[in-house]
């Protein structure tokens, strides 16, 4: 499920970024990937389709290979590259989202808004 299109208890909002930040994700089994020089190239097995992701999205996909909370990976994000956390938070929420809708990565907290 995309957590940019998750409604809030019918309201038909998003829930805000800070509790999307507390879901915690992983890689699918729906892919296959492979580091190239600190870029990953990911098979989409869902629509057949390569994708490849530069060193900040390769560490980012790195951290999902085993379930952990957003929040935890923009904490991780955050002290290893120079960016805000904000930005981190935003950049990162963007990026789960677009893996999300190509079944690249799977949602574990169903609890969690």
């Amino acid at each position: 499920m995309d957590p940019q299109t998750t409604l809030d208890a019918g309201r038909g909002t998003a829930p805000p970024l800070d509790a999307r930040l507390d879901a915690v994700w992983r890689v699918s089994d729906d892919q296959v990937s492979a580091d190239l020089s600190g870029e990953v190239v990911i098979l989409g097995m869902r629509e057949g389709a390569y994708f490849g992701v530069d060193a900040v999205a390769a560490r980012i996909w790195q951290l999902l290979q085993t379930p952990t909370a957003l929040r935890t990976v923009r904490d991780v994000i955050v002290a290893e590259y120079e960016v805000d956390a904000d930005t981190a938070a935003r950049d990162l929420d963007a990026f789960v989202a677009q893996l999300a809708a190509r079944g690249l990565v799977t949602r574990i907290d169903a609890a969690t808004p």
